[in-house]
Formats: structure tokens, sequence, C-alpha cells
């Protein structure tokens, strides 16, 4: 009979390492439930603000749930983890960090915003700017092969913090397993994200999570897939998009030209602050890829999401 399992609030780790002593040991077909930490680990909370930015520590940085045991597990199989449930928990924040996100020469200054997630399923960003909650963990992953104190951030082929907006209630996640016992872990929660989390942040929270885990003996994937059950954006799609384009022989560059010309809309059509404009884009515009085949010339779209305007 498979079972239900209850991780527990207090075991985090900071790091892929293949040493890290498995907190729970499961069967496939087992369900774990788990409640995560914000990816500052706790060092944020409702009253900061931008001030607070200056003190974090950044050694606790992604606190992860995990190593879960996967009994049987073995490299070569593939480990599937669906989604049951994912909610909030009571509120969130986002922030430009110096140094970091897609524009960070554009706003080297830190900023930071806190949100109280309990009114209604959206985040109320303005009076009139509201962006649906639409939970996700972005780090989930199997610990890579012969990991010793791997930094969580970047992400590679055995997932980790692959920040993919996609993997919300009802996905299933495909994970390529390359140590005994595939040792899952997860955190990073996030309430919303645009593809991109361009100013690297989305609204970053405490979640609960329910995660079925099965077993694929003998089926060997690349890197991650995932399975949705239906519509990528379905909260959003009845009221049409607005896009910006960046063209050119540099995906970075045609990315970051998109971008730009995205908060240039914004701060100017919605009059909103160009640090609000960013994080905003942080958390519903998507990027995209709209055309890389034509003599070396790539353009990239920046979409942002009508519905999200109230008024």
């Amino acid at each position: 009979m498979a079972k239900t399992h209850y991780f527990p609030k207090d075991r985090v780790h900071y790091s892929w390492d293949r040493k890290h002593a498995p907190v729970l040991a499961i069967e496939s077909g087992d369900t774990v439930v788990f409640e995560t930490r914000d990816v500052s680990d706790n060092q944020f909370h409702p009253g900061s603000t931008t001030a607070d930015i200056a003190g974090l520590n950044w050694e606790r940085v992604y606190p992860l749930a995990g190593p879960v045991y996967v009994a049987g597990a073995e490299p070569g199989d593939t480990l599937a983890v669906e989604i049951l449930d994912i909610q909030t928990r009571g509120w969130g924040w986002t922030a430009i960090l110096p140094g970091l996100g897609l524009l960070a020469e554009d706003f080297p200054e830190p900023y930071l915003r806190t949100f109280d997630l309990t009114n209604g399923d959206v985040i109320q960003f303005r009076e009139d700017i509201a962006v649906p909650i639409e939970p996700f963990f972005g780090t989930m992953g199997v610990c890579p092969a012969n990991a010793e104190q791997q930094a969580i951030m970047p992400p590679g082929n055995f997932g980790g913090n692959l920040d993919t907006r996609q993997l919300t209630r009802g996905t299933t996640l495909y994970l390529p397993v390359q140590e005994p016992g595939a040792l899952f872990s997860c955190g990073d929660g996030h309430a919303a994200q645009g593809d991109g989390e361009v100013c690297v942040t989305g609204l970053e929270c405490p979640l609960y999570a329910s995660l079925k885990f099965t077993l694929i003996k003998g089926k060997r994937i690349p890197s991650p897939q995932y399975l949705t059950k239906g519509p990528l954006t379905p909260r959003v799609n009845h009221a049409g998009f607005f896009g910006t384009t960046g063209v050119g022989p540099d995906l970075m560059e045609a990315s970051q030209n998109a971008l730009r010309a995205m908060i240039e809309h914004v701060s100017q059509t919605y009059d909103l602050d160009r640090k609000d404009a960013y994080l905003l884009a942080s958390l519903c515009v998507d990027l995209k890829i709209s055309e890389i085949v034509d003599a070396g010339q790539y353009v990239v779209s920046a979409v942002l999401p009508q519905a999200v305007f109230t008024k």
C-alpha cells in the first residue's frame, strides 16, 4: 500500500551533496507532504524593507527540504514527481538584488517589496494591477552525480533551480536519476513568476506541497521533462497580450533589449516607476524565443498579459 509521509519542517540543506544523509526513505508510489521556507531562509519577513537586503547571509540562501531516498532508484532510471497540491503560506517578497538579474547594470540599487498573499488568489501589485497566484517550486531535483558541496544555483540536467513556472498543481516532472536512491530535494517556493524570472526573483514565499513519487525503471532521459494537465496560461488568456522584441545575433542581448522595451512600455503606459516595472516583468512577463533560424539574427519577445491590469 502506498503511504503518505510528512517531511519535518526543521530539516534543510544548502548544497547538493551525495553525502547528505536522507531524511526520509520512501517507496515508489508514496506521497510526501512538504512545508518549505522561502529562499531567504526566513531572513526576510512581512515587515522587511530594502535596507534588510544589505544584511542577507548568502550562505543561508536556498534552503532545500530533503534529501528523500526513493527505494530502488538507480542511475539510468527516471523519477516522476506529480504535484498533487501546492499552496502559498501567507506572504511573499520580490526584490532587485545588486549584481544579479537580466538588467543588473541598468538597476544597480537594491529594492525590496513584500506582499500579503491571504486575500484571494492574486498578488495586489498595485490597486489596479493584480497578478494571479500560481505557486510552484523554483527548485526541484535529484542529487547530481558525484556532487560534493555543489551550489544550488545554477540548475543542471539533474533538475535543481529550474525556475520553470509550468511546474504547478497537476504537472508531473520527470527527473533523470544520477545517484542511488535519487536523493530528491525541493524548495525556493514562488507564488508567481514570468518565464525568465528576469530580475532574479519571482514572488518568493514559503509553500505547502504534496508530491507523489513514481520510479520508472530503465527509462533514461537526458534532462528534466514535464507534462502539464492543461493550458500554460489559463488565468490570463482572456484579455490579450502586449509584446516587445529584441533582435540581433546574441540571444542574451536580444533578451535584454526586449525587456528594456517592455519596462519602458509599462512605466510610461501605466505610470509605474521603472523599478516596479522591472519587478512586475519578473512576476508576469514571459520571454520567448520567437525566431532562431534566420541567418544568425535571433528574435526574442517579451510578452505581457493585459489581464493583470484591472482598470
